[in-house]
């Protein structure tokens, strides 16, 4: 049983998700705004498994409400929208927000992708993850999630992190766009890659000049090539 906060000011769309899960045999707490959220999440910073997050709320925006919970919580969170531009993306993934779903969305999609963040976020126990890799002037602690660049730690999201450690871990091999959602994101792919894509720009930007060890393979996907 996962204890999903679910924020949003509109009843209809609590009521949605609290069916789902429901039935599912989840339990589930709601916020109708940021700010109710935050005094929930500052009050039992470890009574959620995952935070449902609205962006566009009155009083306190989703994006906001994330930055002040992150102070308190770390549990995962997903992101709805009914706006699916790019830039909102990038800015809730680089806030570390794990997922983002834009409106109106399929409940039975939404609660495959929270038993896949839930999932990734608990990894069973991996003996081979314990080593640390070395590509020139990059370095990959699997067991720590640390990433340096030039003995700087970079602050990667979550997401960046399993990207990049799947990358690792297939180096040298051509990875389709559909394998990489499959692997990472944990959930059949739906047909928007630009998640995948923002994702890989943030990961780029993290890892500065050792980024030319992702090449693109067009029409294809990507490959990671020390």
């Amino acid at each position: 049983m996962y204890r999903i906060l679910v924020v949003d000011d509109e009843e209809k769309i609590r009521d949605l998700i609290k069916k789902y899960a429901v039935f599912e045999g989840h339990a589930v707490f709601e916020a109708e705004d940021g700010m109710q959220a935050v005094e929930m999440c500052r009050a039992h910073p470890a009574d959620y498994d995952i935070i449902i997050m609205d962006v566009m709320m009155p009083e306190l925006d989703g994006f906001s409400a994330v930055r002040e919970i992150r102070k308190y919580c770390q549990a995962p969170v997903l992101m709805l929208s009914a706006r699916g531009e790019e830039y909102d993306k990038i800015h809730g993934f680089e806030l570390g927000v794990d997922d983002y779903v834009v409106k109106p969305f399929s409940p039975k999609e939404l609660m495959l992708r929270i038993h896949a963040i839930i999932k990734r976020a608990n990894p069973a126990p991996d003996e081979s993850a314990k080593e640390v890799v070395h590509f020139e002037g990059l370095t990959i602690d699997f067991a720590a999630r640390i990433v340096t660049v030039d003995g700087v730690k970079a602050e990667l999201s979550p997401k960046e992190y399993d990207l990049l450690f799947y990358m690792v871990n297939n180096r040298n091999i051509a990875l389709t766009r559909e394998k990489l959602i499959t692997n990472v994101w944990g959930y059949d792919f739906y047909g928007d890659d630009r998640t995948l894509d923002t994702h890989i720009k943030l990961l780029r930007k993290s890892l500065g000049p050792y980024s030319r060890f992702i090449v693109t393979l067009r029409g294809v996907g990507y490959r990671f090539e020390p």
